[in-house]
């Protein structure tokens, strides 16, 4: 018997159903191309061989569509790429003290429940940007399991006490003997200091499919030891992780929060800035003068974590204050390289409802806008990665040869963002890599 990575010709879809992997027409659609302000008229949106092979005025069947495409009359829903998650840990939902008390074998499970969980919200491609994604990728992409597809970071680089160190108090330093942590040994996090190590750790991370480096450059809301106002890694720490990553032809992306830590990435070379709450004009316009991406969550504030040691409370909501400052001066000085993420970490039932960033972010921006920041902002943001891009091809789109990921909507998602908040409802089709996953709308 032969083995083969390629996906199978059939596989489960959402809903129980089984789609092959045929060619599928859409009729009648109003399409939203993830780079517009609008919808087209009645639109044929034609699918083969995993991307969209041609793009048409109108609702009828052409002759040259195989006979035995699956074809689908939108009736004027809007047909719009997959979505894409440009900060998520699939593989960091359980609880800080469940992960640490459960072996690699159970977060993979559960990481594939929550693959699976992404790609019925719509969001068929996903940046993870920290967690042992690496087998759970492979997995999706050989169709073993159903899930979004994966750019992987693999572990957060962290320096000693910083956001990525999650050492129990109780345990020595590693400079007197102490271990690493379960959340290192498993791959998730990888604590590390000075240039060597540094060096060491991203050959390491690159060797093993990351597509992109994570680092952890100030303080985080989950983590004990590291307020949001330090600053974490020295220049030639950063310079040093920036080189390896550009020697593999592609980039790294920064955890920060402050000014400072915003300033020494970005001087540093980075080329995406993850959270940056707490910036300030100058930095901004660093960031904008650099072309420097901003990659920024709303969700993960808005939704106040319980159970949270005081501490910990007061760094999310001194995060979510910042918010206001972040996009105002985003829009007053244009920056418009703005991405869409979740950045949720143990709270499935938070992720379940992912959705409603879409909707959070109407307070900043304009529909139109925040669907191009989760479709074709976000696929341009994902293009850094390069020869390291596991999946070639425009993403975020929906354009004659980009990759099939598109979804079919019932409602206008430009003019009312909330129907996106019922997916089990409104998210009528979800097509991934060309494959039916879901139809509500016949076979």
């Amino acid at each position: 018997m032969s083995a083969s990575n390629s996906a199978p010709e059939t596989a489960p879809a959402a809903g129980g159903t089984v789609s092959s992997r045929r060619a599928v027409l859409f009729t009648g659609a109003r399409v939203f191309d993830g780079r517009s302000d609008e919808v087209t008229g009645p639109t044929r949106v034609l699918i083969a061989d995993g991307k969209i092979a041609a793009i048409g005025d109108g609702g009828d069947v052409p002759s040259d569509v195989p006979s035995d495409a699956l074809v689908i009359d939108a009736g004027g829903r809007t047909l719009t790429p997959g979505f894409i998650d440009a900060h998520a840990h699939v593989m960091l939902q359980p609880t800080l003290a469940d992960a640490a008390n459960t072996d690699l074998a159970y977060h993979a499970l559960y990481g594939a429940s929550m693959a699976k969980l992404y790609l019925s919200r719509g969001y068929t491609t996903i940046r993870d940007t920290g967690g042992n994604t690496f087998s759970l990728k492979k997995a999706i992409d050989a169709g073993m399991t159903e899930g979004p597809r994966i750019f992987p970071s693999g572990p957060i680089i962290s320096q000693t006490s910083g956001h990525g160190d999650f050492t129990p108090a109780a345990e020595p330093s590693r400079l007197v003997g102490g271990h690493r942590d379960n959340m290192q040994m498993d791959g998730h996090l990888l604590v590390v200091d000075g240039v060597p190590e540094m060096l060491r750790a991203v050959r390491y991370v690159l060797g093993r499919g990351a597509s992109q480096i994570k680092l952890a450059v100030s303080g985080g809301c989950a983590s004990e030891r590291d307020p949001l106002d330090i600053t974490e890694f020295t220049a030639e720490e950063i310079g040093a992780a920036v080189k390896a990553a550009d020697d593999w032809n592609t980039y790294v992306a920064t955890h920060v929060y402050n000014p400072s830590g915003i300033r020494r990435a970005v001087e540093a070379g980075v080329r995406t800035i993850e959270h940056a709450n707490l910036v300030d004009p100058e930095t901004l316009r660093l960031m904008k003068d650099s072309g420097v991406w901003l990659s920024p969550q709303v969700s993960v504030y808005v939704n106040d974590p319980h159970g949270l040691d005081p501490s910990l409370k007061k760094k999310f909501t001194q995060a979510r204050e910042g918010l206001d400052t972040l996009f105002e001066l985003a829009k007053k000085t244009g920056f418009e390289r703005i991405g869409f993420g979740s950045d949720i970490i143990s709270a499935p039932d938070t992720l379940a409802k992912i959705n409603e960033e879409f909707v959070h972010r109407t307070k900043w921006f304009s529909p139109a806008e925040i669907l191009r920041q989760a479709t074709g902002n976000n696929g341009k943001m994902l293009a850094l990665a390069g020869p390291r891009n596991p999946y070639p091809g425009a993403l975020g789109v929906i354009e004659p040869g980009a990759l099939a990921d598109v979804l079919l909507i019932d409602g206008d998602p430009l003019e009312d963002p909330s129907v996106l908040t019922d997916p089990e409802r409104n998210l009528a089709v979800i097509v991934k890599d060309g494959q039916v996953f879901k139809n509500l709308l016949g076979e």
